[in-house]
């Protein structure tokens, strides 16, 4: 849909002489020639419609940024929180609140955007994701990519370009964000409802549910972090959201353990398996095992081990993203949040049982079962070496 959006132009040049083709006339070697220089002009502008330029590149490049400011910041603001130290507290709040801009600059690069494109994608990104709600990633993901290939068009085109590209830049990318931004958000909403029904049923359907739709949206463009937040998740869909999280990162850490060694291992294990995203492009078969492996760890935190994520709800949606999600546990534990406290929540001393059932669902039978799951995968043909590799 994105590439063909961005053809628009380009196949309105081309429609003229379709229409003549089709009504039996040929075509006017004017309108060859005009279609000739456009193709000619888009080249030179280095914006080409590809599914790997959008799909693949523009898409890892995107969560590199989520994790450089989002995810980091989570993390390092977790840590100051557990140690009381206010300057990574404001660090870790610092590094959330340039999301947007983070990713856009990061697509913009993957784009080969000019400078002061690249520069005036830091605007964008900030109001698509603020626009965007929940779906926040998702809404500049889009909207980064038109606002750049616009930019990229008009760029070094006028002698007035220190003017004109950020200008057509900037009100590109906010006035599309005023217009998709909300509904993309709306659209990533509608996940938090179907999170928010499940919870309302009974702990063997909710943690199947909810354990595979906020792991799928962890490793998706949007912010799983964001959805549970704004859903105020906690409790046992709380725990099911956080075995879903760590069902796909600590999945898709040790499975891909032959192509990304040791790297891969902690970049997708305590960093984001959104890295996976341009392999699960190539081929959505790679995400058979960890998601399936989420609908098993799921049902096995509520009904089993009854784990519940009474910490803050941003760690509901953040697995073990910096050990985030398990700390979250933990916390809630000891200490709940003013949102589990409001639920009924209460301090507790965890038993062998409680920590038994955490580093289980959270890190062991992940680590055991996507990798086995995705070894059938290997056999039927579905998965193959190098399907995996990170870029």
């Amino acid at each position: 849909m994105l590439v063909s959006f961005l053809s628009i132009c380009y196949n309105g040049v081309q429609s003229t002489v379709f229409r003549r083709k089709f009504r039996g006339a040929s075509p006017y070697k004017g309108d060859l020639e005009d279609m000739g220089k456009v193709s000619a002009f888009l080249k030179r502008k280095n914006v080409l419609f590809s599914a790997k330029r959008y799909g693949i590149d523009a898409m890892g490049a995107m969560a590199q940024g989520l994790f450089a400011s989002l995810l980091i910041g989570t993390i390092i603001k977790t840590l100051g929180q557990q140690l009381n130290v206010q300057f990574l507290i404001d660090a870790g709040n610092f590094a959330q609140q340039v999301a947007g801009p983070a990713m856009a600059v990061s697509i913009g690069a993957a784009l080969s955007a000019p400078q002061l494109v690249l520069y005036s994608l830091i605007a964008v990104g900030m109001a698509a994701n603020k626009l965007g709600g929940a779906g926040g990633p998702l809404a500049v993901y889009f909207i980064t990519i038109v606002a750049s290939e616009c930019g990229k068009i008009v760029s070094k085109e006028t002698k007035v370009d220190i003017l004109v590209t950020p200008i057509v830049t900037i009100l590109v990318g906010i006035g599309l964000a005023m217009l998709v931004a909300a509904p993309i958000g709306k659209g990533a909403s509608w996940v938090g409802n179907i999170i928010m029904w499940a919870t309302e049923q009974q702990p063997f359907v909710m943690g199947i549910v909810v354990s595979v739709i906020v792991g799928i949206a962890l490793t998706l463009p949007i912010s799983s972090a964001a959805i549970c937040s704004v859903l105020g998740l906690t409790g046992l869909a709380g725990g099911a959201a956080v075995a879903g999280c760590c069902a796909q990162m600590v999945g898709f850490a040790v499975m891909s353990f032959k192509e990304n060694r040791w790297g891969g291992l902690v970049s997708q294990g305590l960093g984001t398996s959104m890295l996976q995203m341009p392999n699960i492009v190539r081929n959505p078969r790679v995400w058979i095992a960890p998601t399936l492996a989420s609908a098993i760890t799921g049902p096995i935190a509520t009904c089993v081990f009854h784990l519940e994520m009474n910490g803050a709800p941003i760690n509901s949606g953040m697995g073990t993203c910096g050990l985030c999600g398990l700390i979250g546990v933990w916390t809630g534990w000891v200490s709940p949040s003013e949102e589990a406290v409001a639920k009924g929540a209460a301090a507790m001393s965890p038993t062998g049982f409680d920590w038994l059932g955490l580093i289980l669902v959270a890190i062991v039978l992940p680590a055991i079962l996507a990798p086995l799951i995705n070894m059938v995968c290997r056999r039927l043909g579905w998965v193959k070496d190098g399907d995996l590799k990170l870029d």
